[in-house]
C-alpha cells in the first residue's frame, strides 16, 4: 500500500511504496501540494507491483496516466490522441497544404505505417518508441525499394514532429532512425537510337507529341500532360511552363520537331483546352496511371522493358513485394535531353536551367534567363524524328 508523509523541517511530500520484493521505498514526490503527490505516488507503486514484468510500453502508459492525473489535479488536462487518430488529423492538415500528388505519397506512407503497427494503432502516441519505428523502417526495406522505405520514414518522422509540437509527445520517436543507405540508381537517358524506337512505336498517336514535348522541354511527365495551348506560341516559337513540384516558370525555344509537330494538331478556339487532353484526365491527381500507360502501350512494345505480370498471384510479387524499377521511364527523356545540350555545346548550367534542375550556378548567372536566350542551345539540338543516314 502507497502512501505519502512528511519529514519535519522538509516542504516535499514522501512517498513509501514495497516492491516485489518486499523492499521499502522512500522517496520525495518533489512537491508541496499533497493531492499531487498522492497521484506521483499511486504512479509509482502502479509501477512497481509490475517487478520484473514491467515493461518499456507499460511504462509509459502508467507515465502518462499519472502525469494526466497530476495535471487534473491542478486543474489542467494534458493532450491525449492514439497514435490513429493524430496520423488522421496530421493527414487532412495536409491536404489543406500541401498538392494532391504529394497528399496521397503522404497517406500512402502513414497507412503502411499503420498496418505494420496493427491494434497498436489505438494506443496513446505517448507509447510509441523508437524501436517501433527502427521495425517499419526495415520491414518496408523488404517489401520495397530502399527510396520507397526511406520516403515513408521520412514521412512518419514529418508526422510525429506534429504531434510534438502539439504537445502530445515530448520527443519525436522517429528522430533517432537514420535512413537507409541507397545504393546507385539503374535508372538512365534514352539513347538516340532508343528515342527514335520509341517514336516508331508511338506511330501518329497522342503519344508521339507527349514523348516530343517531353525530349525538347526536358519537364516531367504531369507537366507535359497538362500543357494548355496558351503556353505555346508557333508564331514566337517559344513555350513555357509552371511546374507543380517546384512551381517556377520555365520559358524556352520551342524545338522545330516540336513545332512541327504541334503545328499540325488541331487548334481550338480555348487557349486553356488541354493538348493531349486524355493524358491530362489521366494526370489529374497523379501520374501513376499515366506512367504505367506509357510503359504498356510504349515502353514495352517498343523492347524498353520485360512484359509486366498481369496478377498477383501468379507472380508472387505485388503490393507486398519489391516493384522492379525499370532503367528507362518518361524520366529518362529529362537526362537525355541534358545530354543532348551539352553535346551540342550548352553550358552544365545553361543545360540544368532549361530542365528546371535547382543549382547555385543556375540562381548566380541565368536569373533573368528568357526564351531568347535559349534559341542557340536548342537550335543545336539532333532531329529525333528523321532516320540517320548512313
Amino acid at each position: 500500500m502507497a502512501s505519502v508523509h512528511k519529514q519535519p523541517g522538509k516542504p516535499n511530500w514522501f512517498c513509501a511504496f514495497i516492491t516485489p520484493d518486499g523492499v521499502r521505498h522512500f522517496k520525495s514526490t518533489r512537491t508541496e501540494n499533497k493531492k499531487e503527490a498522492e497521484q506521483i505516488c499511486r504512479a509509482w507503486a502502479k509501477a512497481a507491483l509490475h517487478g520484473d514484468q514491467l515493461n518499456s510500453d507499460r511504462a509509459r502508459e502508467i507515465i502518462a496516466d499519472g502525469v494526466a492525473s497530476i495535471m487534473l489535479v491542478s486543474g489542467k488536462t494534458l493532450p491525449q490522441e492514439t497514435i490513429n487518430g493524430w496520423c488522421k488529423r496530421w493527414l487532412a492538415t495536409k491536404e489543406l497544404e500541401t498538392e494532391a500528388g504529394s497528399h496521397t505519397r503522404y497517406c500512402y506512407g502513414i497507412q503502411a505505417f499503420l498496418d505494420h503497427i496493427g491494434t497498436a494503432a489505438e494506443k496513446n502516441i505517448e507509447s510509441l518508441n523508437s524501436d517501433a519505428i527502427l521495425r517499419f523502417r526495415d520491414a518496408c526495406a523488404e517489401s520495397v525499394s530502399v527510396g520507397t522505405a526511406n520516403t515513408n520514414l521520412r514521412i512518419v518522422r514529418a508526422c510525429l514532429n506534429g504531434a510534438v509540437q502539439h504537445g502530445y509527445i515530448s520527443r519525436n520517436p522517429a528522430a533517432p532512425i537514420k535512413p537507409l543507405k541507397e545504393a546507385g540508381t539503374n535508372r538512365r537517358e534514352m539513347t538516340l537510337p532508343e528515342i527514335r524506337k520509341v517514336l516508331l512505336t508511338c506511330e501518329d498517336s497522342l503519344w508521339r507529341g507527349l514523348v516530343l514535348t517531353g525530349l525538347y522541354t526536358g519537364q516531367r511527365l504531369g507537366d507535359c500532360a497538362r500543357l494548355t495551348w496558351q503556353q505555346v506560341d508557333l508564331s514566337e516559337k517559344s513555350i513555357w511552363f509552371v511546374t507543380k513540384k517546384t512551381g517556377k516558370r520555365l520559358s524556352m525555344h520551342l524545338a522545330e520537331p516540336l513545332a512541327d509537330y504541334l503545328s499540325r494538331l488541331p487548334s481550338s478556339d480555348d487557349s486553356r483546352t488541354y493538348v493531349f487532353p486524355r493524358f491530362a484526365e489521366m494526370a489529374e491527381e497523379n501520374t501513376a496511371k499515366l506512367s504505367k500507360a506509357f510503359a504498356e502501350e510504349i515502353l514495352i512494345p517498343a523492347g524498353l522493358m520485360l512484359p509486366r505480370p498481369k496478377h498477383h498471384a501468379s507472380s508472387g510479387k505485388g503490393r507486398k513485394a519489391k516493384r522492379q524499377v525499370n532503367e528507362i521511364t518518361f524520366h529518362s527523356l529529362r537526362h537525355s535531353l541534358v545530354t543532348m545540350l551539352k553535346a551540342s555545346g550548352a553550358s552544365n548550367a545553361l543545360a540544368q536551367l532549361i530542365v528546371g534542375h535547382d543549382s547555385a550556378a543556375v540562381s548566380n548567372r541565368y536569373t533573368h534567363l528568357s526564351a531568347a536566350d535559349t534559341v542557340a542551345a536548342i537550335q543545336n539540338l539532333p532531329d529525333v524524328t528523321k532516320v540517320e543516314s548512313k
